[in-house]
């Protein structure tokens, strides 16, 4: 093959790699300042309020906000929780639920898109869903 074909092949890949990593930057802030609206919104107060009920019932969980998601964590075991977050790491970003358990001292931990994935299309009942599907193992004892 002729060395200029080649360069010509390396510099549109170049080229390419550049555009697809600007395409994903501006993907990646449009999903931050919804995701930010959607925990301000929607989350936050939902996880509030299955932490008030939860302590009604005489089950002890503490909502926490670090920067980026919402956490509702057991009182008594500070492995014990249930988070939202924004995964920013793949071709889209999608708001990932994250649990992860106690047993003894094994720590068993899931993550799974929320409803569609999308921030957009959220809502209180796809945040509900996994919480209450995410909650029983934690309130089973």
């Amino acid at each position: 093959m002729d060395i200029s074909e080649v360069r010509k092949r390396v510099l549109h890949t170049i080229e390419r790699a550049k555009r697809g990593a600007a395409e994903r930057r501006s993907r990646v802030e449009t999903a931050s300042r919804e995701y930010g609206e959607f925990l301000d919104r929607v989350a936050v107060p939902l996880f509030h309020q299955v932490a008030r009920s939860l302590r009604a019932e005489g089950h002890s969980f503490n909502v926490f906000t670090p920067s980026g998601s919402v956490r509702l964590s057991s009182e008594r075991e500070a492995d014990d929780y249930i988070e939202l977050l924004l995964d920013t790491s793949g071709a889209t970003p999608q708001v990932i639920g994250h649990c992860s358990r106690s047993r003894g001292r094994r720590v068993l931990e899931t993550e799974r898109p929320i409803g569609d994935g999308q921030i957009g299309a959220l809502t209180d009942e796809d945040v509900i869903a996994f919480v209450m599907k995410e909650l029983e193992p934690f309130v089973e004892r």
